[in-house]
């Protein structure tokens, strides 16, 4: 990946992360960040109106970046308890994410794990930035 395609991942992997609903224009590349309505129900969406009427104009000549899942972000939290060498804190994280609100319970766990927290961080990083990278490998050059 070149550099502005990895900083355009990057890009798009942080707006999803935060809530929001990622385009990328289908030859200029340019990117649109909106807030998305389940996350932000209530938001003022003034500050979007240019973006929101670019799509609304054009909406044909963007794709949508797909936000992962929550059987994906949850398959992530397992890989990532699975890959652990601390055997305590792995059997913590894999009974966090058997309980009822696995999020949450997962979120604790890892909250209070000094050092792993930011494993957990950098491990969630990368593997949001790969789900965004082969989203847009599989938008060129045939769809173009």
């Amino acid at each position: 990946m070149t550099n502005k395609t990895t900083d355009i991942v990057k890009e798009i992997a942080e707006q999803l992360d935060c809530g929001f609903r990622a385009f990328i224009h289908k030859t200029s590349r340019q990117l649109l960040f909106v807030p998305d309505n389940n996350n932000y129900p209530d938001i003022d969406l003034d500050s979007w109106d240019e973006e929101l009427e670019q799509l609304e104009n054009n909406f044909t000549d963007y794709y949508e970046i797909d936000k992962w899942t929550s059987s994906e972000a949850f398959e992530t939290m397992s890989e990532f308890a699975d890959q652990l060498t601390d055997k305590n804190l792995q059997s913590r994280l894999f009974d966090a994410l058997r309980k009822n609100k696995p999020f949450k319970e997962f979120k604790l766990v890892i909250d209070n794990s000094g050092d792993f927290r930011q494993q957990w961080f950098d491990f969630k990083n990368k593997w949001q930035q790969d789900f965004v990278a082969r989203q847009l490998n599989r938008l060129k050059p045939t769809d173009e």
